[in-house]
């Protein structure tokens, strides 16, 4: 399936919605469970709810004679393990960072990824065009302006955020690899599992887990879990079919400004002047990217895929 790179830009900006508003979700749902266990339950319903989906395309593939290929299966594993393995890091950092700090501030935190990916991507041969790390300054400026105090201090909770960041980084690099390469939808689900495998272990270790609680916070892990996970995930590795990595974790980024919004209007969180003049920043920085990068040529995918 392919996408053009605007409407691979419009799924980014709706995925970036859903995630800055999931900030919330995430805060109201450990107020009854921890953060393994909110994680693990999130993720492994983020892969039910593409089961439908998968079952559904696996058989309009067979009725087209469309049958993946080993190389396919066995490229799909693999991503689904390296990728669920840096969700399983990023996001449980940032599930702990949450305990510490506001649903607004992690958004932005977390959205430190925007710096580390095109530092990623020189390593992997990757040359943005120099407009590109102009966008990065003024992103990093708002950064700045909403994670350090006027006392040059960074609190603990903020320190997990960062480093979820590197983390998050990580898997838009290894989902722009991976992503062009087999099923889309599949390789979110896989990556689930895996993430939502390794959380409930790391559950089952640290926390204890009990129904009443879960069921509590019902609300918090289906928005977390279907939307997004299921959705909002699936969008980024379909867009990231047609979008550079950097320009993407700039897209993606929004999701601090829509964290910020959504922290007001459920939590009823007040930013600061500061908070709001990196928010401006942020706006601006995704503004320079978009015209920084010219269209991208979709990879080619390999035979089977659909």
């Amino acid at each position: 399936m392919a996408f053009s790179r605007r409407s691979g830009s419009l799924m980014l900006l709706l995925a970036a919605v859903i995630w800055g508003s999931a900030f919330v979700a995430q805060s109201l749902g450990m107020e009854h469970i921890g953060p393994f266990t909110f994680q693990a339950v999130r993720s492994l319903l983020g892969a039910v709810a593409l089961a439908p989906v998968i079952l559904l395309s696996g058989r309009i593939s067979k009725r087209k004679g469309d049958i993946p290929s080993p190389e396919q299966r066995r490229l799909l594993r693999r991503g689904g393990l390296l990728c669920g393995l840096a969700l399983f890091v990023a996001v449980n950092l940032q599930q702990f960072g949450l305990r510490d700090t506001t649903a607004g501030k992690a958004g932005f935190l977390t959205a430190l990824y925007i710096l580390i990916v095109p530092a990623y991507g020189l390593f992997l041969g990757h040359r943005p065009r120099p407009a590109l790390w102009v966008s990065v300054l003024v992103a990093a400026a708002g950064l700045y302006l909403l994670s350090v105090t006027e006392q040059f201090t960074v609190r603990t909770g903020d320190l997990l955020l960062i480093l979820c960041a590197f983390a998050f980084a990580a898997q838009i690099m290894l989902v722009d690899h991976y992503g062009v390469r087999v099923n889309g939808v599949k390789l979110c689900a896989a990556q689930f599992l895996v993430c939502g495998a390794l959380s409930g272990v790391a559950m089952l270790l640290f926390e204890r887990p009990a129904i009443g609680p879960v069921l509590d916070a019902a609300g918090p892990l289906l928005y977390a879990g279907v939307l997004s996970s299921g959705v909002a995930y699936t969008l980024q590795i379909l867009a990231q079919r047609t979008t550079p990595p950097a320009v993407a974790s700039l897209m993606m980024s929004l999701e601090a400004v829509f964290a910020v919004l959504a922290g007001m209007l459920v939590l009823g969180e007040q930013p600061t002047p500061r908070e709001y003049a990196g928010s401006g920043l942020m706006f601006a920085a995704i503004l320079i990217a978009q015209r920084a990068e010219g269209p991208r040529l979709e990879k080619e995918p390999l035979p089977g895929d659909s």
